[in-house]
């Protein structure tokens, strides 16, 4: 093999916004697909927090957990925001709409939670889902969507963190299983949609564009195998992954 055979080609970087302004339209659609999607998701992981696990707890210091992560979050959809305000999108007629209004990020995950148990695994597990899509952002080949991740990441590292905190607990005790194990079936396949279908176009196009390292169906197969096994670890039983789900 010849060396010019073994040199790969450079991957693509589109450092601001202005250089933007020159990539196809398709690359710059899925720029703004990807990052009003990430900008909503943030939005309604706020609303969450203080809207829905507030109000499932009498545990103060568990309701000022929930308003501490709700700025987090509130912090994500602005660093989101700021990045398309640069290229020109508007995204703050997001602030006043509801939950069931918001279509960009389309995932029940984020549209309700009916007890503790799910508040738990929304954290623990949705939230580590949202890492590793996150994690494939931060080497984004559009720069501003690779600089905003690292803080981000830190922030949503220690959300799951505190969601396992609070599942490792209830997994303690023979009632906090039965509760979980029910939570699981509406939260594993809400989780796993999260990822998006896998027939979808975006997939290979985020892919081809540098935008994602993986499509739809293996980031979600690789979070779906890692994530089962903490939770067998816990003593849980996880559903098979492809019940009750939207996106397949």
């Amino acid at each position: 093999m010849s060396q010019a055979e073994t040199v790969e080609a450079t991957p693509l970087v589109v450092e601001t916004p202005e250089q933007l302004k020159d990539m196809p339209e398709e690359y710059r659609s899925l720029v703004v697909r990807q990052l009003m999607a990430h900008a909503e998701g943030e939005l309604s992981g706020a609303d969450d927090y203080v809207k829905l696990f507030y109000f499932l707890t009498e545990d103060p210091y568990e309701k000022k957990v929930c308003c501490e992560l709700a700025i987090d979050e509130l912090d994500h959809y602005q660093r989101a925001a700021d990045i398309l305000m640069d290229i020109g999108v508007d995204t703050s007629f997001m602030i006043s709409q509801g939950l069931d209004e918001r279509a960009f990020y389309a995932t029940e995950a984020v549209k309700s939670c009916q007890n503790w148990a799910e508040r738990a695994l929304i954290s623990y597990l949705v939230e580590d889902a949202v890492i590793d899509v996150l994690e494939e952002m931060a080497e984004s080949s559009y720069k501003p969507i690779a600089d905003m991740c690292p803080k981000v990441l830190k922030d949503e590292k220690l959300h799951v963190g505190h969601g396992f905190r609070i599942t490792r607990q209830m997994s303690r005790s023979e009632e906090g299983v039965a509760e979980l194990n029910d939570a699981l079936t509406r939260m594993w396949p809400v989780t796993l949609d999260t990822f998006g279908n896998s027939d979808s176009p975006r997939s290979e196009q985020y892919v081809k564009w540098g935008l994602r390292k993986r499509g739809y169906q293996e980031a979600r197969e690789r979070f779906a195998a890692r994530a089962r096994t903490k939770l067998q670890a816990l003593g849980l039983t996880v559903p098979a992954d492809e019940d009750n789900r939207k996106f397949l």
